[in-house]
């Protein structure tokens, strides 16, 4: 163009069209390079943030979303998010004990491919791969703040502010970005603090991956000072088998180590301080345990009596420790508003797995039954998932590193052995999705007795194999006839072929999962097996 105008004119002219054509030419160029980096920061923008707000031992029973009968605590900031988007009422965990689940959920991998089985000797291999790693490839920012448990430093985080260890409740000592730190303060409320702090100071321009993970409500259950007392008077109902006799069911059933009566020591009780409270704190901290203890001592209570009274005093201790969680993710909920930042960001409140809150006499978790297996989850995503929403098909932990990665469009590796779970955000069951699972728990004998065991779940049905160190044997538990899971209908003529069916089932998510068939010693994780 510029050759042809300048054939037709003088020198001067010639001289003058010529710049004005390069003038021109120069301006559509830097005109296409603002459309194209307008275009760069409208697809980054597109990607949804995600923020993952985690807990350890959160009971759904001890959400009030859930509707549990016994009505134990308001949470109305994790209520908020399921009332703007789904609950999800059959969330189930692959191995359900802290350390292991948060390997599962980075990797998207049962515990026999990603390697960490137990809380006792295993270490997570930071060399996998895993979901922030790849959104970190993909131009997120990442941090994940908190709890971690996995015995090895966080990879694919541009900040990490981390817990060693399980934490401590009060004063926590702390690891950010590998430096030891020491923080003054009670431990949910600071992870919520410098969670916000690195929101805010983010670069604005990119999305977002934040983890939030809280220690609370894990054992020993200590509440902020200002939850002491948070009940009033009004006792905690006690669920219907706090008085389980085990009757009915297996070995493994009775001969575990892990209930109120037995194994609640006098930290749990709070008959003992916890060390890591300042002199301050630990003032008010005595005068409100103090006087009761004092009662309680008097009394010299057993049995029934013994077992009510700390079911009570557990269940102060743990859900005030929920309270706060509920706060901060109040707090988190509000900045998202406030910044402008909640229409394009994806809100999860989850927990590594269920606990027992009384129910078989119990506390922990571990379990293929209901209370340990089923985690609680929500999910916000505005303009993706309608408010409101119910959704009873089987999840899993194992599906959050999926659906965390298609969300921000990044393609999932081909051996993460999850689902994505956006169709079912988006109201959509697919044709295929699962309907049994499989489960296996490893860590034996310590810390609480539970043998060893994997088994199939259905909608109704479980059918569980304990393996060790006994012979191995079945159970099966019918959830519609016996919700509390009291029976095991194993040897009930009338369930001969629901049992056979579910065999064949496991054998076939073995295999679907590629599940040694032998267990590696190591998966133990502490004295072997006799």
């Amino acid at each position: 163009m510029i050759q042809l105008i300048s054939s037709k004119c003088s020198n001067g002219a010639r001289l003058t069209m010529r710049l004005s054509a390069l003038f021109w030419l120069r301006c559509l160029i830097v005109g296409l390079g603002c459309l194209r980096g307008e275009m760069t920061l409208a697809a980054e923008a597109s990607r949804p943030n995600i923020v993952f707000l985690f807990s350890d031992d959160h009971a759904y029973q001890a959400i009030s979303a859930y509707g549990d009968e016994r009505k134990l605590l308001a949470t109305p900031h994790i209520d908020r998010i399921a009332k703007q988007g789904m609950r999800f009422d059959r969330c189930l965990v692959t191995n359900s004990i802290c350390g292991p689940s948060r390997a599962c959920i980075l990797t998207g991998k049962y515990s026999h491919k990603n390697g960490f089985y137990n809380n006792t000797n295993s270490k997570f291999d930071s060399s996998q791969t895993t979901f922030p790693k790849l959104l970190q490839g993909a131009g997120y920012q990442t941090a994940v703040i908190g709890k971690w448990h996995l015995m090895t430093d966080p990879t694919g985080f541009d900040e990490w502010h981390i817990l060693p260890g399980q934490g401590v409740y009060y004063n926590p000592p702390m690891i950010h970005n590998g430096q030891k730190v020491k923080h003054e303060g009670y431990t949910t409320d600071l992870i919520t603090d410098f969670s916000l702090e690195w929101l805010k100071k983010r670069d604005p321009s990119k999305p977002f991956l934040l983890m939030c993970q809280h220690k609370a409500p894990h054992r020993e259950w200590s509440p902020a000072l200002r939850h002491l007392g948070h009940q009033g008077k009004t006792p905690f109902t006690e669920p219907r088998n706090l008085f389980d006799d085990y009757a009915n069911r297996g070995l493994a059933v009775r001969d575990q180590d892990m209930t109120i009566e037995k194994t609640f020591t006098e930290l749990d009780a709070k008959l003992k301080t916890p060390g890591s409270l300042n002199a301050d704190q630990k003032k008010v901290w005595d005068a409100y345990y103090e006087p009761l203890n004092k009662e309680f001592r008097e009394s010299q209570m057993s049995g029934s009596d013994l077992v009510r009274w700390r079911y009570q005093r557990y269940m102060h201790d743990y859900l005030g420790c929920i309270k706060a969680v509920d706060e901060g993710v109040g707090r988190v909920l509000d900045y998202l508003d406030e910044a402008g930042l909640a229409e394009n960001t994806i809100v999860v409140y989850s927990s590594d797995q269920g606990f027992y809150l009384g129910e078989h006499g119990w506390f922990d978790k571990r379990w293929i039954f209901e209370e340990s297996l089923r985690t609680p989850l929500v999910v916000r995503w505005p303009g993706v998932t309608k408010a409101g929403q119910i959704c009873d098909e089987i999840v899993s932990n194992v599906d959050f590193a999926q659906t965390f990665l298609e969300a921000a469009g990044v393609t999932a590796p081909s051996d993460m052995q999850g689902a994505s779970l956006i169709p079912l955000l988006k109201g959509q069951t697919p044709e295929h999705w699962r309907k049994s699972f499989y489960y296996h728990y490893y860590e034996y004998p310590q810390p609480h007795r539970v043998r060893p065991h994997e088994g199939v779940i259905t909608a109704q049905h479980k059918l569980v194999r304990v393996y060790a160190p006994e012979e191995p044997y079945f159970e099966l538990y019918d959830r519609k006839v016996d919700p509390a899971e009291m029976k095991s209908f194993a040897n009930d003529p009338a369930y001969a072929e629901t049992v056979e069916t579910l065999k064949g089932e496991l054998a076939r998510l073995r295999a679907e999962l590629d599940v040694p068939a032998e267990t590696p010693r190591e998966a133990f994780g502490n004295a072997p097996l006799k």
